[in-house]
């Protein structure tokens, strides 16, 4: 089969476009190399084709993209910072890309997963977390992503079949510090023998999702017959960042403590997700625990 991975020089877009290549399709990358980078394709660089074009263009979209049977839309700005300096940019990438994205899909036929996030949620009084809550986004980053998911409701209704996976704190080899989450950076700090950086008191908890099982979320979520769904895809554990920043540093072996700085803007507390809707519909559960994830990219990243 033919799929196009957008963003598939970035961190997670690369790993599927791997992972599909291994599978044996043909696969074309759509990625303006803004955040991605040719260094996270190099091993299969000569298996797939590479089209430098910013999603927010739909003619240049049109003129390279043929025919696909499915597209996983990774494409994104994702710096919760970087947001509240330039929503404009924001809003262009995440949403109108994103539209761009589906209307691709519906005039070729094509089933999309795309990159939702946990962000959509804002901070919950209620844990965990199911799909169904409302959703209070706290950052112009998060309120792209609940854009861009009001708008494939709209496309769902119009025939086109699109799958968005919020995805819960991510990692794994390849994320860029520079606009990755907590892990890399501390991974940064560590590797420089220096204290990690904890933003606020360190209380906030999270679900640390490891890579792996997000490329297999979203293969899970292509093959299945699931039309339209908005899916949390989440570890089953959650971890708070200074229970991150201890485990780390014992993993480094180095005598350190961590620092805490400023709150983040913008920064959710709790968030803790509910998985029981993506394994009740695609059959998808986590099934690489943090440690075991650390162990993989420590300190490889």
């Amino acid at each position: 089969m033919k799929f196009i991975v957008t963003g598939g020089c970035g961190f997670i877009g690369s790993h599927i476009a791997r992972f599909l290549v291994g599978k044996n399709h043909d696969v074309e990358i759509i990625d303006n190399l803004e955040r991605g980078s040719l260094k996270n394709i190099l091993d299969i660089k000569n298996k797939i084709k590479i089209h430098d074009i910013d999603i927010s263009n739909l003619k240049n979209l049109e003129s390279v993209i043929d025919s696909p049977n499915g597209i996983f839309h990774q494409a994104a700005l994702a710096s919760v910072p970087t947001s509240f300096k330039e929503p404009e940019k924001y809003y262009k990438v995440n949403v109108i890309g994103t539209e761009n994205i589906f209307k691709i899909g519906r005039k070729h036929n094509a089933k999309i997963i795309f990159a939702s996030s946990s962000s959509i949620y804002g901070d919950q009084t209620k844990l965990p977390i199911k799909e169904d809550a409302e959703k209070h986004p706290k950052n112009p980053y998060g309120q792209t992503k609940l854009d861009s998911e009001i708008i494939a409701s709209k496309y769902a209704k119009e025939e086109l079949h699109v799958v968005g996976l919020r995805y819960f704190n991510v990692f794994g080899i390849g994320q860029n510090p520079q606009y990755a989450g907590v892990i890399p950076k501390f991974i940064e700090r560590l590797s420089q023998k220096q204290s990690p950086i904890i933003e606020g008191d360190g209380t906030q908890i999270r679900n640390f999702t490891y890579i792996e099982d997000v490329v297999k979320a979203n293969w899970m979520a292509f093959e299945s017959k699931v039309k339209h769904a908005f899916l949390n895809i989440a570890s089953d554990k959650t971890t708070s960042i200074n229970e991150l920043a201890d485990t780390m540093i014992k993993m480094s072996g180095l005598d350190l403590k961590p620092v805490h700085g400023d709150p983040r803007k913008g920064d959710i507390i709790k968030s803790q997700a509910d998985n029981s809707l993506a394994k009740e519909l695609i059959g998808w559960s986590p099934k690489i625990s943090l440690e075991e994830g650390m162990e993989k990219i420590f300190p490889k990243i």
